[in-house]
């Protein structure tokens, strides 16, 4: 791309920001995308929550739950490949229909008390054709809702999982100690129907057209080259640089009440800490995503990225409640910008035209990261029998991620200081 081209990109998206397609209404369907993937992505966390519970239930062995929840993310990021054309063909309203059907059932069937059991119904049907339904699709629809403010947008919808994981695990902990973990999936099961399928069926309608294809929404032909490079090969830095920096971002996720119950810190307080990591990234990926729609995708992922991997590192050290509620909180903040600034990063380099399939393909590598992760976790401790080697690890996937990062920021400023042929 030469400086003329950006030049002429900028004087379009100036055209467009003139007759712009964003209205109130952007914004309702956003909030409303964003309560639904606040109710799918709750299902998983009764897992994790309760995941010492459930291990006693099936040998002892943390590994099966930590495995069925990991299920769920890869599940979901494949499932949502094939989601993603179903809905660009079919409409978004009928794959969030269909998937929230199948949570439910999914938590149904993981209920049978099988090792079994709760991996086919946390990776087939709360992943594979369940959360795919919703999470994919949802960032490709509300993306096309915006064309000035879509970093804030995307920053917003994507604090579904951290509305998820502030509000239940608490209620879950509860609900765990009062009535077991299969009521609660049940009780949950139906609550999420209840929830998701009126709202979709009443508010998703069809997003309006995009007024120009050019720039970052333009044709294949108007762009050969992404930052110089064939724009394949940026793609892949860009989706390995989203699994890195998710193995990093799922581990105390995933592990942190069971960690806070190993240091003799009760699950109550354990379930709090991940309240307040959630709650933290929620807040702050609003601030990241005003922050995105002013330095972009790319820097926003690097800057966001240094700080989850400070605060990672903090866990290796952090065993008091107060020095862990600290660390928690820093966490949540660190790696609260990643996912949206790395959709943001698609949207910005590549067609519109290939968001249906390019974005799929980023969350498929995001949620292998997170299920991996999350399994590679529960695998360290079964082996050393304490959680500092997976710490450990998840530090080093993140020193990697910014190798990754910088390289791209680097490139991207260059290439955009370069001068004209």
């Amino acid at each position: 791309m030469t400086v003329e081209s950006i030049e002429q990109s900028a004087l379009t998206q100036r055209a467009v920001g003139a007759h712009s397609i964003e209205t109130r209404t952007s914004w309702v369907v956003t909030s409303v995308a964003l309560l639904c993937l606040g109710m799918s992505f709750g299902a998983p966390w009764i897992t994790m929550v309760g995941l010492k519970t459930i291990a006693a239930d099936m040998g002892g062995e943390r590994s099966i739950p930590a495995l069925a929840s990991s299920l769920v993310w890869l599940g979901s990021a494949f499932g949502g490949i094939l989601m993603g054309r179903l809905a660009d063909r079919y409409g978004i309203r009928w794959t969030v229909i269909g998937g929230a059907v199948m949570i439910g059932l999914g938590l149904l069937i993981s209920t049978g008390g099988q090792p079994w059991q709760l991996y086919v119904g946390h990776g087939v049907f709360m992943g594979l054709i369940g959360n795919a339904g919703l999470n994919a699709p949802l960032y490709v629809y509300v993306s096309r809702w915006f064309d000035k403010r879509r970093g804030s947008a995307l920053a917003l919808l994507s604090s579904g999982g951290y509305i998820a994981g502030f509000v239940w695990p608490t209620i879950f902990e509860r609900c765990i100690t009062w009535f077991g973990w299969r009521s609660t999936m049940v009780g949950y099961a139906l609550l999420e129907i209840a929830v998701i399928v009126p709202m979709a069926a009443i508010f998703l309608r069809t997003p309006p057209e995009v007024a120009s294809a050019s720039g970052a929404a333009g044709s294949s032909a108007a762009r050969p080259s992404v930052l110089g490079w064939h724009p394949n090969a940026v793609f892949v830095m860009v989706i390995f640089a989203s699994f890195l920096c998710c193995v990093t971002m799922s581990m105390p996720q995933g592990h942190l009440v069971a960690y806070c119950s190993d240091l003799g810190i009760s699950a109550t307080l354990g379930a709090a800490m991940l309240s307040v990591l959630l709650g933290a990234g929620f807040l702050s990926r609003q601030a990241w995503g005003l922050l995105s729609d002013r330095i972009g995708g790319l820097l926003t992922a690097m800057f966001s990225s240094i700080l989850q991997c400070v605060a990672m590192s903090g866990f290796l050290f952090a065993q008091q409640e107060y020095s862990l509620f600290s660390v928690s909180m820093a966490f949540g903040i660190g790696f609260s910008a990643l996912i949206p600034a790395y959709v943001l990063v698609i949207r910005e380099l590549f067609p519109m035209s290939e968001a249906h399939w390019r974005v799929p393909t980023l969350l498929l590598m995001s949620g292998s990261g997170m299920a991996a992760g999350n399994w590679l976790a529960g695998y360290l401790y079964d082996i050393y029998g304490y959680y500092g080697p997976a710490f450990m690890t998840g530090v080093a996937f993140n020193v990697v991620n910014l190798a990754i990062l910088f390289m791209l920021v680097v490139r991207q400023h260059t290439y955009q200081l370069a001068p004209a042929r």
